[in-house]
């Protein structure tokens, strides 16, 4: 008979927390730790079992002790996508309420196909203290609770109900969050006794173990059908996604594009794949786009789509595309490539790229004529960032920034109107230099993904700066890691750019006919006393160094002492909420309006919204 294993008593949070320190990932030949720690808000849920397991092993996965679970979330979001999708970062949080926090940032690393393991509280298994604080009953279902809402916002989901199921859980869950295709959210709900309830674990299961991202080989008969179709593309066009990004796919599709004089274009996530002067880089595409990549995209017959779930952002709603324009969809989703019936090509986009390489060269012409777009969008660029004009806008500020930082500067965005602007009329100086976070485009994930984006940043470039442009909606509604960044040395620079309310919705609210109503401040109106946030002195509380400006010249200034500085630092600048904005650049975008109306101008903005849906792409 075999001698049995040798196996160690241990509670299920001390198991969990010790299998997690034990693994480890090979990126380019050198062994890191996989998760880089976590982030923590501790209740009555969490802190008895899970706190000291944690508490044992913080040396090698420190807890980042967070202000609010949703910005938790956040900021591990932008951690792994600064990681590019190869290490991870967990949040925990309590039973009930700080759980339920966590809901929106799951949905957003959903969205984005980006790893984040939560390991949360859950209510009694043995119901013996029914019902608990917090607890939500249903009367008819007693296993159901808030941890059941997730299924919705993970790719894994899990309630250990016993010790042993952990074995078998936690590989599951990593497999998920390192699977290229299947990569997003992971949740384990640990109800509040089994966390503390023990098992005899073999000791093997906690031995030291290394990872490897998987490189899907693409199929050899879908190749040869792309490499056919390009072949007849006679106006071929290139779109890079954020999947060419952790592909790690950058130089293939450089050289590829090179070897074939192919012009590309960037969505949003795959901002900072080429960089500005490259000359085969036509812009960014679609809704927060440029002229000269939607110019080019409406001609093209043949469109290599590589690394992109092509989001409505993308493709304008599908009028972006001619009619007949053929797509080759490349990526390591399977869901993904087969979008509007495309010719799929399932598989890794660096190995993908590869093995595309052919003797076709784009006709010179059409590379030309995409070029000679370009210029005139950069000399649009050029204008629309120029300092000196009236008023001080979103763009001046983005252009005072990019000519002052780093190349290496990392530069944060989400909702509202700055991503479109930072799309629009960022300059990439350095690839994978940009993120702007519009998949599941959340208010409040500027400030928290820049504290979890700097903690990724200090690992590999600690000299560089993570900086971080916000609106005072999106400050006003998550602000408060800030000073999460001031606890932990992770400095950050943010530029607070005022325009009172929320201006670009504001925008569309106007571009559809109706009255200002209930964004701006000075148009809500149950708002009878007009009061301005210092945002100076509220970053200033917050043991933040900040300063106000007055314009994009002074915003400038202030900048080079936020560089200079060796803590996290507020500029904050007001800006115009009717001019200024970005005018060139924009595809139609779908968005429902009021059939009906006793309001003519509505009905005018409704048939003038209609006039456009002509030229919608049919597909699935």
């Amino acid at each position: 008979m075999g001698q049995a294993s040798e196996t160690i008593t241990l509670t299920v949070a001390q198991a969990v927390i010790r299998y997690l320190a034990a693994q480890f990932i090979e990126i380019d030949g050198v062994k890191t730790r996989l998760c880089g720690g976590g982030f923590g808000i501790f209740g009555h849920g969490n802190v008895t079992c899970l706190g000291e397991a944690l508490y044992d092993h913080q040396d090698v996965l420190p807890l980042y002790r967070g202000q609010n679970e949703q910005g938790m979330g956040f900021a591990a979001a932008a951690y792994a996508k600064a990681q590019l999708r190869q290490r991870f970062m967990f949040c925990t949080a309590s039973a009930g309420p700080g759980t339920a926090n966590l809901l929106t940032a799951a949905a957003l690393a959903h969205a984005n196909r980006l790893p984040m393991l939560m390991l949360c509280g859950d209510t009694f298994l043995t119901r013996l203290p029914d019902p608990v604080l917090q607890q939500l009953e249903h009367f008819g279902n007693p296993t159901l609770g808030v941890n059941d809402a997730f299924k919705a916002v993970s790719r894994f989901w899990d309630r250990i109900t016993h010790p042993a199921q952990i074995m078998q859980s936690l590989p599951a869950a990593l497999a998920t969050m390192l699977d290229p295709a299947d990569c997003g959210p992971a949740f384990i709900g640990l109800p509040q006794d089994v966390q503390g309830w023990t098992f005899d674990y073999p000791v093997s299961f906690f031995d030291e173990h290394v990872h490897r991202i998987r490189r899907q080989s693409p199929d050899t008969a879908e190749i040869a059908d792309a490499i056919a179709l390009l072949k007849t593309a006679k106006r071929p066009m290139i779109i890079a996604g954020g999947g060419v990004q952790y592909s790690g796919a950058v130089a293939a599709l450089t050289a590829f594009a090179e070897a074939t004089n192919i012009p590309v274009v960037e969505t949003i996530a795959g901002r900072a794949n080429m960089l500005n002067t490259h000359p085969l880089n036509i812009g960014p595409l679609g809704v927060t786009g440029s002229n000269s990549a939607n110019a080019i995209a409406e001609k093209a017959d043949v469109i290599l789509a590589i690394g992109t779930r092509l989001q409505d952002f993308t493709t304008g709603s599908w009028t972006a595309f001619a009619m007949d324009a053929r797509i080759v969809g490349i990526n390591v989703g399977r869901h993904d490539a087969a979008k509007h019936m495309s010719l799929t090509v399932v598989g890794d986009a660096k190995l993908a790229l590869t093995a595309l390489v052919s003797d076709y060269v784009c006709p010179v012409l059409w590379t030309q004529e995409a070029q000679a777009e370009r210029t005139k969008w950069n000399d649009y660029v050029t204008e629309n960032t120029r300092i000196g004009k009236a008023p001080a806008s979103y763009a001046q500020a983005i252009g005072a920034v990019n000519d002052l930082c780093d190349p290496r500067d990392r530069v944060i965005a989400a909702a509202g109107g700055l991503p479109a602007e930072v799309t629009a009329n960022w300059k990439t100086l350095d690839i994978g230099t940009v993120d702007v976070e519009f998949g599941f485009s959340c208010m409040g994930y500027e400030i928290a993904g820049g504290w979890g984006a700097r903690i990724a940043q200090a690992e590999k470039e600690p000299d560089k700066d993570t900086i971080v442009f916000t609106g005072d909606g999106s400050y006003l509604l998550m602000n408060s890691d800030i000073y999460s960044s001031v606890l932990t040395q992770k400095k950050m620079i943010i530029l607070v750019l005022d325009n009172g309310g929320f201006a670009v919705i504001n925008k569309l609210q106007n571009n559809t006919g109706n009255e200002s109503f209930n964004n701006l401040i000075a148009d809500t109106p149950t708002a009878t006393h007009q009061v301005g946030v210092d945002f100076e002195a509220h970053a200033r509380a917050m043991g933040a160094l900040a300063e106000t400006v007055a314009s994009p010249a002074d915003l400038a200034d202030a900048f080079a002492r936020a560089k200079a500085a060796d803590q996290t630092y507020v500029i904050c600048m007001k800006v115009d909420a009717y001019e200024g904005w970005t005018k060139e650049g924009h595809t139609w975008w779908e968005v429902g309006t009021p059939h009906v109306t006793d309001n003519f101008k509505v009905a005018a903005a409704h048939k003038d919204v209609e006039s456009a849906r002509v030229r919608q792409r049919k597909g699935i």
